[in-house]
């Protein structure tokens, strides 16, 4: 199983003060909290200590003494913002006689950034607009700020789209330079006349070949192909776009595609890393159109047992694309194209799965909304994608194929040294976060095992199969998945801890993923033994972690913003509903059917009782009643108010049967004794 990561905390004595660095979280009661390498506990900084810091800046954290609260938490005062996590914001443009102000929709952005009219750049008032932070001293209350974007687009969704990813800080088009290169590469680089380049190949063309997608899928980076071999082997080859064939090192269009570092992925839309003519056209392994792919081969029988695996670079050509519905039903029903090799690779996939999690693998399965959306990209439907055979299928040969490359490249030796390659790692879990976490879990029967980290995912793997269907299951799922470290491109080989696996790297998604595209960089150097280690590697390993987690959070934002449409014109409704988070104001509320998220306030909840939060058990406590809001729990709420701009709901409570009935249960043996007074 991985090792443990070995952070270094900064530290610096200066009299009876310390000084930090790290990261700063600021939660939206405006408390801020610096995560600092290394420490367990994280440093509180109060809402008028936090200077000019925003949340995930870099800061300078000055600590002369804990905190009042449970815990013994070091507390400080920031002094210095080192870097900023994002210097470009959405919002409203308001107007004054002699300067301008833009109204951020951010929320996490507290202040209005003062714009000189010499820097409106043709905004209006009221205009939609993106404004770039150009100075923020500690003297200036305000940032000064500038517009770069006004967004002008008439409809509203289309507006809100391109806010979240403006505010992300990922650009809406490519420069022209970029498209000028692109333009530039030739019609003839494709397989078939490109014939000094085919000599380099392995020539798959005659094999069996397909992709299996998602049914809108419009890029295809992956293919998998299927060989008979001799008693009862296989030869099964996993193929990925070549995108480094078109890509060259240091040229407009690479450094484009290391800017963005990852595609985005909206409800209506992509925001491609690269541009279409490669995305769509040249990279993309199309049925019946040959390209150029690096490939992982392995010689591999129906159990999932690997005896031999080759790994370069090929020439393929796609038979048939199926979507993962057509799979699905092949699998169901045993029939359809190509359904013996279908229903083989199945078989040989069902066996890897199984053998991962014997190993020590964590079996999170996740819920992932979908839209069903109109012409005008409304919202008309939401679904829940499920994870079937089929995507298990696909998953299961790029989890082989990426841990093979790694374990490729890791025996690989520079001078007496490991080869720098950017591993995709994943750290135990978070200790503090975990303890609290088993304590809770332990109320729903389930026990956890703290021992080591192998009996803490035996105990994530039994805590998954006791609770597969239960009303408990999703909120156990989520609250787990949080003690979890998160996972990042790195040069440090810890493992990947979720995986199970001791090498893994990104292979798989070249089209979309820029970390994938250093792989196949590194891996040709290796293979043609012609190392050059890269320069400055783990720098752009953090960089492309920190762009993967901007577009996740843009994903969020604008998931939350198709959920508050669809919800609109059902205020005034009631609905049967999950607490799904807990905290000091109120908890937010998940409806079973559409899985729409929302908050019932504190206030709104001085009718039943006054609340304290324990947050060792996820949960208000009446301090008169007993009555107990627990995440988990079953609630009844009405939809009081629908925000889009805010991509925000408010629910009321309205019955509070079930958790009358818990109260009844604790009082007597718990109630005020829960409470941290």
């Amino acid at each position: 199983m991985p090792g443990k990561r070995k952070g270094k905390k900064h530290e610096k004595d200066s009299g009876n003060s310390r000084t930090f660095t790290g990261k700063i979280d600021v939660t939206r009661t405006g408390i801020g909290y610096v995560i600092v390498e290394g420490m367990e506990k994280d440093i509180m900084v109060k809402r008028e200590k936090l200077g000019n810091a925003l949340s995930g800046d870099t800061v300078k954290v000055q600590v002369k003494g804990y905190s009042d609260s449970p815990g013994r938490r070091m507390e400080g005062s920031v002094t210095e913002v080192l870097k900023r996590k994002q210097t470009e914001f959405g919002g409203v443009v308001e107007m004054h006689p002699h300067f301008a102000f833009l109204i951020a929709s951010n929320q996490k952005m507290p202040m209005d950034i003062y714009i000189p009219l010499h820097l409106l750049n043709g905004a209006k008032d009221g205009d939609k607009a993106t404004a770039r932070i150009i100075e923020w001293t500690e003297k200036n209350k305000n940032p000064v700020g500038e517009i770069i974007n006004i967004l002008t687009y008439e409809t509203q969704n289309e507006i809100a789209m391109q806010h979240i990813l403006s505010e992300s800080g990922f650009p809406l088009s490519f420069p022209d330079d970029v498209l000028e290169e692109v333009a530039r590469i030739p019609d003839d680089t494709a397989p078939g006349s490109d014939t000094e380049e085919l000599k380099k190949r392995r020539d798959m063309r005659g094999i069996l070949t397909v992709t299996i997608d998602p049914a809108d899928a419009r890029d295809f980076d992956d293919a998998i192909s299927f060989e008979m071999g001799k008693g009862g082997w296989y030869d099964i080859g996993v193929h990925i776009a070549d995108v480094s064939h078109y890509v060259a090192m240091d040229t407009a269009l690479d450094k484009e595609a290391y800017r963005r570092a990852t595609s985005v992925y909206l409800p209506d839309r992509v925001l491609p890393m690269l541009p279409e003519r490669l995305s769509n056209e040249l990279c993309s392994l199309r049925p019946n159109e040959e390209k150029f792919t690096f490939s992982a081969i392995f010689r591999i029988n129906k159990k999932g047992k690997v005896t031999d695996t080759w790994i370069g670079k090929t020439v393929i050509k796609s038979d048939r694309r199926y979507t993962y519905e057509e799979v699905q039903d092949i699998i169901e029903t045993g029939a359809g194209d190509n359904a013996k090799e279908i229903l083989t690779l199945n078989e040989m996939a069902q066996n890897l799965r199984a053998a991962r999690f014997a190993k020590g693998a964590i079996n999170f399965s996740s819920q992932e909304v979908r839209f069903k959306l109109d012409e005008s990209a409304k919202p008309v439907g939401i679904m829940i994608k499920e994870s079937k055979e089929s995507h298990q299928l696909i998953e299961e040969f790029m989890l082989l194929a990426n841990r093979s490359v790694a374990e490729y490249v890791g025996k690989k030796k520079y001078k007496n040294d490991p080869v720098p390659f950017p591993y995709r790692v994943h750290d135990v879990p978070v200790a503090d976060k975990l303890k609290i976490f088993s304590v809770f879990a332990g109320k729903f029967g389930i026990r956890f095992d703290l021992t080591n980290p192998e009996t803490i995912a035996h105990s994530f793997n039994q805590m998954q199969a006791a609770v597969n269907g239960k009303p408990e299951q999703h909120v156990l799922e989520q609250l787990g998945i949080r003690t979890m470290s998160k996972a990042i491109y790195t040069t440090d080989n810890i493992g990947h801890y979720g995986l199970g696996f001791e090498h893994y790297c990104h292979f798989t998604s070249p089209i979309r993923r820029y970390p994938d595209v250093l792989v196949h960089r590194i891996l040709q150097q290796c293979i043609e033994d012609n190392i050059k280690p890269w320069k400055h590697l783990e720098t752009l390993c953090r960089y492309c972690s920190d762009q993967e987690r901007k577009a996740m959070e843009a994903e969020r934002a604008a998931n939350k913003y198709k959920q508050v449409e669809y919800m609109q014109d059902k205020v005034g409704e009631d609905f049967d509903a999950v607490i799904s988070g807990v905290s000091a104001f109120g908890f937010w509320t998940e409806t079973l059917e559409q899985k729409c998220e929302g908050m019932v306030a504190a206030s709104h909840l001085v009718d039943f009782d006054n609340f304290v939060y324990n947050e060792n058990e996820y949960a208000l406590v009446g301090m008169h009643t007993g009555l107990r809001f627990t995440m988990g729990d079953k609630v009844r709420v009405k939809l009081v108010a629908a925000n889009l701009d805010k991509r925000q709901m408010d629910f009321e409570l309205v019955d509070v049967q079930q958790s009358q009935a818990k109260a009844k249960k604790h009082k007597g043996t718990k109630g005020k004794k829960d409470v941290d007074w």
